[in-house]
């Protein structure tokens, strides 16, 4: 069983940098694929980032490639989403996700654990 608490989000301008983090909980951190989708009101949940329990490998929503980076820590067992050059398209609640699983996933519906969310709110 794993916990997961994100952290970091909050309100920021257009142009403006937020990292926020997720740290796990409960289980072996280094076994776990990790990712992280976010959900605007009155959309569907969307995949963000991922990244392999290696730390090797890491994939990227089209929309935030280029802007975004997602890295872990395996001694703090936390894992990052770096967000720069932040707009208003931007604004969601930001979920962290975990999955025992060696390779790289980039659908929600792969994962089994999640965290409660932390908001990111982007002003033009």
């Amino acid at each position: 069983q794993v916990q997961l608490v994100e952290s970091g989000g909050g309100l920021v301008q257009a142009g403006d940098s937020l990292r926020l983090s997720c740290a796990a909980s409960g289980g072996t951190f280094s076994s776990y694929a990790m990712g992280w989708f976010r959900q605007a009101p009155g959309k569907e949940r969307e995949f963000v980032a991922a990244i392999e329990r290696s730390g090797g490998n890491t994939d990227y929503a089209d929309s935030v490639k280029g802007r975004f980076t997602m890295s872990r820590h395996s001694a703090k067992k936390t894992v990052y989403l770096q967000m720069n050059n932040l707009n208003p398209e931007d604004t969601a609640v930001y979920y962290c996700a975990a999955r025992l699983s060696v390779r790289l996933l980039t659908v929600a519906s792969d994962y089994n654990y999640w965290g409660q969310g932390t908001q990111v709110t982007v002003s033009s």
